[in-house]
């Protein structure tokens, strides 16, 4: 099993290097990495030069969604991982997910729990925040729980279920999480195997706007999936009322 690594990045040359040694160092070898620079200002340009080993693919400023997909399109491999570029891997991840989906072949889609690190120190993770991996769904109805560079996916889904929607320039990912965990069953390896930052510029993250377009995600999904309609409408419905009760009470 080859595994093909997208990192869609954007003005992040030097955290880029970081997440790229992270892949370098894995016990089961990457086979492919791909850098999509989604119209970088900076000397992102340089990375090629730097890992000559790496596939670089320049496009204009498009969002973080056509990015992946660009990447997705270009892997040679059915089996793709997602690196975002201001985040690393530890060692022994890729290999903890390859051994799960020898294991469990039916399986198309595997995540992993994560570190939190914000201005450099460990923090503890919220409660809502922690995986569970009964329901996957259900888990990441409410926020994405999880995390693009733990995600080890087979191209089958994306032929299934399409590719990131563009349209969003963030919650790209819940998205498409719902759009899979609606109907597939995925598979949490339980244990701490990437590094997650905050703390630094261009983090797309942390939007005011979260809220709005997960309502907005949820109304896209309740009108297009085949199951789980009523925990979707139940959602949309619990959103919309609490975000007219903070309006309402902004108001006051």
């Amino acid at each position: 099993m080859d595994v093909s690594v997208v990192i869609p990045t954007y003005n992040r040359y030097t955290l880029l290097k970081r997440a790229i040694n992270s892949l370098l160092v894995q016990t089961y070898p990457v086979d492919e990495i791909i850098v999509v620079d989604d119209g970088s200002t900076d000397n992102t340009k340089d990375i090629q030069n730097d890992f000559p080993e790496l596939i670089y693919i320049y496009q204009k400023n498009s969002g973080v969604s056509a990015a992946r997909n660009v990447g997705i399109k270009r892997a040679k491999n059915k089996w793709i991982a997602f690196l975002d570029s201001d985040d690393e891997w530890h060692k022994e991840k890729l290999e903890k997910q390859m051994v799960f989906h020898m294991q469990y072949p039916d399986i198309l889609m595997s995540y992993t729990d994560e570190v939190w690190i914000r201005d450099g120190k460990k923090v503890k993770i919220p409660k809502k925040y922690r995986k569970i991996g009964k329901d996957a769904f259900v888990e990441n109805l409410s926020y994405c729980n999880i995390a693009p560079s733990s995600v080890m996916i087979h191209k089958k889904l994306f032929e299934e279920f399409g590719l990131f929607d563009e349209s969003f320039r963030v919650c790209e990912d819940y998205d498409m999480w719902l759009r899979i965990l609606s109907e597939e069953k995925v598979g949490l390896i339980p244990e701490k195997l990437i590094n997650k930052y905050a703390g630094h510029d261009e983090q797309l993250g942390f939007r005011k706007d979260m809220d709005l377009l997960r309502i907005e995600i949820l109304k896209k999904n309740l009108l297009q999936t085949k199951r789980r309609k009523k925990q979707i409408e139940t959602e949309l419905n619990a959103k919309i009322f609490n975000r007219f009760k903070v309006k309402k009470e902004h108001n006051k």
